[in-house]
């Protein structure tokens, strides 16, 4: 009787294998060209009171779903056959090496690895699939009420950062071809940052327009649209004319060798630190103009440095995944600690009100430090999208954050996801927004957005009382 060979036996299992996988491909195909008549069928003969369009698209997704599930099918049956053919491989061994059983030994540790490699395969190969078709369901529900409030154009560039005033009269500052613009926390005073290797001060006097007198009641209806109308006008011809223009700065800075890309200035406003690529961060006094420290430490060039809204710290950020919190709280000590938690550039890091720093990164995180711990952080915000200049509300404490993808969206503390800001053809940025700053004085436009599309958007986020307890 003849015996078949064990090459001829492997050689029929191969070729067994292709033909189940071809004819299992073929299935799939004749299926798929079928199902658009199948759905057409389903339309016509069920009644629903679903509009066709929506149940067309309902069909379409429950296709993909079913196609996934087909594949998911086929791979399982490819890897138990991977299984079997395994396990007899390794009891011809075992019968060939050792003659004795494979419940004992070292074949069977080999074995029973293998299996369990396969069937941990199996299992993630079902979890990643089944996530990315349930995710698609998940409902994006808003838990704040943003509107868009307010349009500022005029810059021929893109904007880099803005600001708002901390005192009266409220101003909002653009910086475009400029790395960075704060105020002054008491006085009509701003800090830019440049390209050109300086941070210049600027003394400015804001005042508001005269309030115009009422309109004559007793004119027509008529009269009062064309008297409207040649105002509005007059304004938008006048209006570019008549802005004040400051040209000579009232103190420069100089001491970095590389751009400055941020600057700002440190409680009570008689120092200002600036953050540069020449991988340091310098602290002048207002008043001289004078060096007084020169905080280096950073293996990379810096990209942000924020400063504590009521001590005397500093944090600045690098392209080196780092930031590093620094202390003048002591004149005669000047600590730094160096913080490691993202995995890419750290493009900005903030102080809130309270005992936290919230950091940003290229690295599509986000994440919430407490001073007094930071070892760890206390939340962590996953995006899809590299984040920009993030901004911490300090009555709300809500986080804004722009995006390389011309989205803003809004966190509490604890990472939970309130909104995302509309982003339309009308309404949102068209282009990369690079920052975001908080306007605590008018809850009528509160949040202020800057970007690429060479304009900043002034916005009117609500939050309900219950979610702000929470």
């Amino acid at each position: 009787m003849p015996v078949e060979s064990g090459n001829s036996a492997a050689a029929r299992q191969v070729k067994q294998k292709r033909k189940s996988h071809s004819l299992s491909i073929r299935r799939t195909n004749s299926t798929e060209q079928d199902r658009p008549g199948m759905q057409r069928d389903m339309l016509e003969g069920q009644d629903s009171k679903l509009p066709m369009a929506l149940r067309s698209n309902l069909l379409d997704l429950f296709g993909q779903i079913e196609r996934e599930f087909e594949n998911l099918y086929i791979e399982n049956l490819e890897l138990r056959r991977e299984i079997e053919s395994l396990n007899e491989r390794l009891a011809g061994e075992g019968q060939t090496v050792d003659g004795g059983d494979l419940s004992k030994g070292a074949l069977k540790t080999k074995a029973s690895h293998s299996t369990s490699q396969l069937s941990q395969k199996l299992k993630t190969t079902y979890k990643a699939s089944t996530s990315k078709i349930v995710s698609s369901f998940k409902a994006t529900t808003s838990r704040a009420v943003c509107q868009l409030v307010k349009e500022y154009v005029g810059h021929r560039d893109g904007i880099w950062d803005l600001a708002v005033t901390r005192v009266q009269p409220l101003v909002l500052g653009t910086a475009s071809a400029v790395n960075s613009i704060k105020f002054h926390p008491t006085e009509q005073m701003a800090l830019t940052a440049s390209g050109d290797q300086t941070a210049h001060i600027w003394r400015y006097m804001v005042q508001l327009p005269l309030p115009q007198p009422p309109a004559d009641i007793s004119a027509s209806l008529d009269d009062d649209v064309d008297f409207s109308d040649k105002d509005e006008a007059d304004g938008e011809a006048d209006g570019p004319s008549e802005c004040p223009t400051i040209r000579v700065a009232t103190t420069t800075l100089k001491s970095h060798q590389g751009v400055v890309i941020a600057a700002d200035w440190l409680v009570g406003g008689k120092q200002v630190v600036t953050a540069s690529w020449d991988r340091a961060a310098n602290l002048y006094d207002v008043e001289t103009s004078e060096l007084v420290h020169t905080l280096t430490g950073h293996d990379q060039e810096l990209t942000h440095c924020c400063t504590h809204p009521t001590q005397r710290l500093v944090v600045t950020s690098s392209r080196d995944t780092t930031f590093r919190l620094w202390d003048f709280r002591d004149p005669s000590i000047h600590s730094v600690n160096v913080f490691q938690g993202h995995t890419d550039t750290v493009t900005s890091a903030v102080f809130t009100v309270g005992d936290n720093v919230v950091s940003g990164s290229d690295d599509r995180t986000v994440k919430v430090w407490d001073l007094k711990n930071m070892r760890s952080p206390i939340a962590t915000i996953r995006t899809d999208s590299a984040v920009n200049r993030i901004s911490v509300s300090a009555n709300q404490r809500i986080i804004a954050l722009p995006h390389d993808n011309r989205q803003v969206r809004l966190f509490d503390m604890n990472g939970v996801r309130l909104a995302r800001l509309p982003r339309s053809n009308r309404q949102g940025h068209r282009r990369m927004v690079c920052c975001s700053a908080w306007n605590e004085e008018n809850q009528a436009c509160n949040l202020f957005t800057c970007g690429f599309d060479r304009q900043a958007i002034g916005w009117n986020i609500n939050i309900p009382a219950l979610l702000q307890e929470k």
